[in-house]
């Protein structure tokens, strides 16, 4: 009779859930991960938001674009400017044998 209200209670509108059982440690172990995840992701959003107003604010005063800045951010946060480079050297060679290189 338990197991068969559990399977009821686990199967919701056509959705199985699993079955497993946990124990109070692992319920409780999995409550501060859920927890403590859902507030590091709220600090993280907040923290992009922030530098969204940071970027834009130090993009108008200085006059850059700043999905420029945000590249530079990018760049500099993943470490990666040659593949950068190597990008723009090969795109700088492809517009000098297409002849659409700006003139001097």
């Amino acid at each position: 009779m338990w197991l068969s209200m559990l399977l009821l209670y686990n199967h919701f509108e056509g959705v199985s859930m699993s079955t497993r059982m946990y124990g109070p440690e692992e319920k409780a172990k999995l409550e501060r991960l859920i927890n403590e995840g859902s507030t590091v992701l709220r600090e993280i959003e907040d923290l992009k938001e922030g530098l969204k107003e940071t970027v834009k604010a130090v993009a108008e005063e200085l006059e850059i674009k700043p999905s420029i800045i945000n590249k530079a951010i990018t760049i500099a946060h993943k470490d990666n400017w040659k593949d950068h480079e190597n990008d723009w050297n090969e795109i700088e060679m492809i517009l000098g044998v297409t002849n659409r290189l700006p003139k001097d």
